[in-house]
């Protein structure tokens, strides 16, 4: 059950649903470099500030890992069912799929805050300085500034899941309408 992936800038980081690990492989010649346990169904990996951070579904955990050594350098408990991460350049955000909501957590893993969204939100991006969150019961996008605050939600297609920023627009993977919709990051529409 390979679930997710992330780059680390030498190492390409696999996580391992059904059996509760992360493994790492080094980009440059393919060589599997150690497989790591973390917490119960990891689903989504992030690197960022040098860090690699894993979502564990079912642990509702976040476990923070030190790149070079497959160590883990804290494990932070966040909402109901964490699926989805983001780094807005200071913080992390995290989807919780199971209650509704995402958590903003420090690099350190203290909790910054936790904000009512969509139903079921899968994905997070950051763009246009804000968190963008792809709710998949609600079929929308709930845009969020680095405070949490509800600046908009917007209509998409049919199971909202992917979700990505590339500057001046925001795109989504609608998983049931088989369709992929193009918000202006600036707005949302």
């Amino acid at each position: 059950g390979p679930e997710a992936v992330a780059f680390d800038g030498t190492n390409v980081w696999v996580a391992t649903q059904f059996n509760n690990s992360i493994t790492r492989i080094r980009a440059s010649d393919s060589v599997v470099t150690g497989t790591f346990v973390v917490g119960n169904r990891p689903v989504a990996l992030l690197y960022a500030g040098g860090s690699l951070y894993v979502a564990n579904l079912l642990s509702n955990t976040v476990t923070k890992v030190t790149p070079s050594t497959g160590a883990i350098a804290g494990t932070f408990n966040v909402g109901d069912g964490p699926g989805g991460l983001a780094f807005d350049g200071t913080n992390l955000w995290v989807a919780n799929r199971h209650n509704n909501t995402v958590t903003k957590l420090s690099t350190k893993g203290a909790t910054l805050g936790t904000f009512a969204v969509g139903k079921r939100p899968i994905g997070l991006a950051f763009a246009a300085n804000s968190i963008w969150v792809a709710n998949n019961k609600s079929n929308t996008v709930t845009r969020l500034s680095t405070a949490g605050a509800v600046l908009g939600t917007y209509a998409v297609g049919d199971g909202p899941f992917g979700i990505t920023g590339e500057g001046q627009n925001v795109w989504v993977t609608n998983y049931f309408g088989q369709s992929v919709t193009k918000l202006r990051a600036s707005d949302g529409l």
